[in-house]
């Protein structure tokens, strides 16, 4: 790839980065958007795979799925779909927002989870 053709990616990314979106004042500040972009995908795909190693082991693997499908779907049409569908197997309030009581019931289900699994694979 020569020059000449990264300067046209790279043109091509900040045009559509200035035509989606919020309106970005620069081509600058759209160029910083550009890499934050890709930055948040390449770390959410990382999250989803790191969920999916952890499926099998002990550890809260379809949490971290669901963490990685909610950053994806900043950027990504059918991973909004994916959370969407998975707030809507949630219980929810009236407002549409997952409980308080919800989320550390989950949380704190999970620690233990993997504490007891931990300690059963180690500590006996």
């Amino acid at each position: 790839m020569d020059d000449d053709d990264k300067r046209r990616i790279t043109d091509a990314a900040i045009d559509a980065e200035l035509e989606s979106g919020e309106r970005e004042p620069t081509r600058k500040l759209a160029l910083r958007q550009v890499f934050m972009r890709i930055g948040r995908m390449s770390l959410a795909t990382l999250i989803i795979i790191i969920g999916v190693i952890l499926l099998p082991l002990p550890g809260p693997g379809w949490v971290v799925i669901a963490a990685g499908f909610t950053l994806l779907s900043k950027d990504v049409a059918w991973a909004d779909r994916v959370v969407q569908r998975i707030r809507k197997r949630l219980p929810q309030d009236d407002d549409g927002k997952i409980p308080r009581s919800t989320i550390v019931t989950m949380v704190v289900m999970s620690v233990a989870a993997m504490s007891i699994a931990l300690w059963w694979q180690f500590g006996r």
